[in-house]
């Protein structure tokens, strides 16, 4: 029974009634796990492309910036660093100078010159110790060190978000991801104006942070890169937050009331649904390199950019055509090649279907957004990967699914996740609006069956918590999804503070 003040918290965060009702009666039946019909591979939902389509698809993104085509980098970059210095809390609150060896806390010691914020701890050490930090590492007091990066009372890089860390050291000073991604967008998003447009997602309690950062950073990257930027910043919206419940999934209440916490980042799909551009990247704020390393990045950023178009040109010549009924037989055949060959949907029922029926359908599925996905060749790192999943509708197309919602007891389904070939990097751009400019409502395209459910606490109580279907999995699942092979190369994500220490992360 809510009270009053549940009532009041509801309103305020733009929740209804009816949606906690359904949150909790999916606590108590869970969510169901996908039915896949394969990993998806190169030759079988993974496009590997040749010399010739690299060329063809550059100089397609090419033309669109030239022609003032519509572009944003979306960056969602709200999560706290504290699980990147996980091994470093741990050490510190261990309560001894002793270095284990083959530890990541001893091997960050040890290549400690590597680190692109030397600079700040070393004012740090001298600030907290008033010593230099030579003298602590000749002392042994590589606790007090670690404190120092990470303990509020120093550089706090355990309560920053990962944006504003230093991440990459130049003769001129380090730079943090943000001004990464905006190096990245100057090269690969310039409209035909020299502008580029960014949208950071943030937290609330970061924003302010965000701000001073940008102001401090902007002025100085437009006058490295020649480029203007427009840079937006947005929240996660009250409304997505999601109900906490008991083990016995009744309402967890802490101080007399309910408990909402964020939806994960399947909640970001109402901020992308407020992007004005028709082309929008989605690239992860930890995924970024030095200025000498961004090669491939850059030009395979632009070879997805380019086939995406390509692709769209193509849904825009069908629809069209379908819209004004100048279409034959050998039309509606090849239309059909292209939905089951490029955009990998196929349906058995489309056999018994009569030419009225077909038509249609192929309408129905060409006019959706449309992204393409890069993909790494899977070597051993974390994500989640490419799949062909069965949808509500009875087709199959391709999917980026975690392993939480593929069955584990489904022995047939677990040998088809053990030889995936691929990961998803989320590395993605895709295109929002119609064929006649009209944004699509991205929310409507959202399976609300693929989220998940997971085990936390709050102030030492245990309690079970919601994350809404992923941005780039579930509330990306009505989409039209093209799947290309991008180089690893193109992937260098920041998980812990050692990768920094990787020779992707120094110049």
């Amino acid at each position: 029974m809510l009270i009053p003040e549940d009532l009041e918290l509801l309103k305020n965060k733009g929740i209804s009634e009816a949606e906690v009702e359904s949150q909790l009666k999916r606590f108590v039946t869970g969510f169901p796990y996908l039915k896949i019909s394969d990993a998806a591979r190169v030759g079988a939902g993974i496009f590997r492309l040749d010399d010739e389509e690299i060329d063809a698809a550059l100089e397609r993104w090419n033309e669109y910036l030239e022609h003032g085509g519509e572009v944003c980098k979306f960056v969602p970059a709200s999560g706290a660093a504290s699980r990147m210095f996980k091994a470093l809390f741990e050490y510190v609150d261990g309560g001894t100078d002793e270095l284990k060896e083959g530890t990541p806390v001893a091997k960050l010691i040890a290549e400690i010159d590597k680190l692109p914020f030397l600079p700040e701890l070393r004012e740090t050490a001298g600030r907290l110790y008033n010593k230099s930090l030579d003298e602590l590492l000749a002392e042994g007091r590589n606790r007090d060190i670690i404190a120092a990066i990470v303990n509020p009372e120093g550089m706090n890089y355990g309560g920053l978000p990962k944006g504003l860390l230093k991440f990459h050291t130049y003769p001129d000073g380090s730079r943090t991801p943000i001004e990464e991604h905006l190096t990245e967008g100057a090269q690969t998003a310039a409209n035909s104006k020299g502008i580029v447009n960014l949208h950071f997602t943030v937290s609330a309690n970061h924003r302010k942070l965000f701000e001073e950062k940008l102001a401090e950073v902007i002025p100085a990257t437009e006058e490295r890169t020649g480029v203007k930027f427009n840079v937006t910043m947005s929240e996660q919206k009250p409304s997505t937050d999601t109900i906490a419940v008991n083990p016995d999934n009744t309402p967890f209440m802490e101080n007399g009331h309910l408990l909402f916490r964020p939806g994960g980042h399947g909640a970001l799909i109402q901020n992308l649904n407020d992007m004005e551009s028709a082309v929008v990247f989605i690239k992860n704020i930890d995924n970024v390199v030095p200025d000498s390393k961004r090669g491939d990045t850059v030009r395979f950023k632009e070879v997805l950019g380019g086939l995406l178009l390509q692709v769209h040109d193509q849904i825009e010549e069908d629809l069209l055509a379908i819209d004004e009924k100048i279409y034959t037989k050998d039309d509606i055949k090849r239309m059909l090649d292209y939905l089951n060959n490029v955009l990998n949907v196929s349906d058995a029922k489309l056999e018994s279907m009569d030419d009225d029926s077909v038509v249609a359908y192929i309408r129905e599925k060409l006019d959706r957004p449309l992204r393409v996905c890069g993909m790494v060749k899977n070597e051993g790192e974390p994500g989640g990967g490419p799949f062909i999943a069965y949808n509500t509708d009875g087709s199959t197309s391709p999917q980026i699914l975690e392993s939480n919602q593929v069955d584990p007891n489904n022995e047939e389904y677990q040998k088809m996740m053990a030889s995936a070939t691929h990961f998803n990097p989320v590395d993605l751009v895709c295109y929002i609006k119609d064929i006649h400019g009209k944004k699509f409502n991205l929310p409507e395209y959202v399976d609300p069956a693929t989220g998940f459910i997971s085990s936390k606490s709050s102030h030492g109580k245990e309690l079970r918590a919601m994350e809404l279907p992923g941005l780039w999995n579930g509330a990306m699942s009505d989409w039209n999804t093209v799947f290309v092979e991008v180089p690893i190369s193109t992937f260098n994500p920041v998980k812990t503070v050692n990768d920094l220490l990787r020779s992707a992360h120094q110049q």
